[in-house]
């Protein structure tokens, strides 16, 4: 990237430097690199290759600004663009992923393997991220004449479904009230304990059901381990009690 390019990429936060706050005032954050991670999270959000215009309307910003921005994290191998000018997300973002929670997804793979494969259905651990449930990772059933796909960062309100209540039911009174949810905690989080498992139906995805338990390993957020899937033959509390179980085995893989 050019030096002028990046003069004009970072004037703002020049601005918002030379105006920073005194000790112990609340921080000033950077304009450009909130924009950046935003348009990152667009990206992610959506199944296909967007334009500059089509980000500059998601950013509500001057489409030179989301070029900018494009420009910068596009030299750092973070998005790429096709002969088109289609933007997608790039390798780089793989390699980056790999680093977040990486004991945890080394414990949980061969667990999640086993469980998708037995149970015929995809398998998951999801977490905890800023009131939001984030998939970390996840298997498909080589078994399953369907499969439902779970990508890695893909994320829902901790409101709905089976994990996001399976999360729920992990958090202490002052850990919800850390979240600053307007909302009550879903009722079916109280019962988790007594039945072993969240279920839900119908809730992120229409047509599909999930089944979670709470994966809660010291040192990391606040997770659940999940399965979702169109239909099955296996009960309910057969499909909590095998998840149950393998949350034990990766938490012990773990201790």
């Amino acid at each position: 990237m050019s030096i002028p390019e990046f003069a004009a990429a970072t004037d703002e936060d020049a601005t918002a430097e030379a105006a920073a706050p005194e000790p112990h005032a609340p921080a000033a954050h950077s304009q450009t690199l909130s924009r950046g991670i935003r348009l990152l999270e667009i990206l992610a959000e959506t199944d296909e290759p967007m334009t500059i215009v089509e980000l500059a309307a998601a950013l509500v910003v001057h489409r030179s600004i989301a070029y900018r921005i494009l420009r910068t994290l596009e030299d750092h191998g973070l998005v790429i663009r096709d002969s088109a000018g289609l933007v997608r997300l790039g390798p780089r973002l793989a390699a980056l992923a790999r680093a977040v929670s990486r004991d945890l997804q080394a414990a949980a793979l061969p667990v999640l393997t086993r469980i998708a494969n037995e149970l015929g259905m995809t398998a998951f651990v999801a977490v905890l991220d800023r009131g939001e449930v984030v998939t970390l990772v996840s298997i498909e059933s080589r078994q399953a004449h369907a499969t439902v796909a779970q990508r890695p960062g893909t994320r829902h309100p901790l409101q709905w479904g089976a994990p996001g209540i399976a999360i729920q039911s992990g958090l202490n009174a002052s850990e919800w009230a850390a979240l600053g949810h307007a909302d009550a905690r879903r009722s079916e989080a109280g019962e988790v304990a007594g039945i072993g498992y969240a279920s839900s139906h119908d809730e992120v995805i229409p047509g599909l059901s999930s089944i979670a338990v709470p994966l809660l390993v010291p040192g990391e957020s606040p997770a659940a381990l999940a399965v979702v899937y169109i239909s099955s033959l296996h009960s309910p509390a057969d499909i909590g009690a095998a998840l149950t179980a393998a949350a034990r085995a990766i938490i012990a893989e773990l201790s």
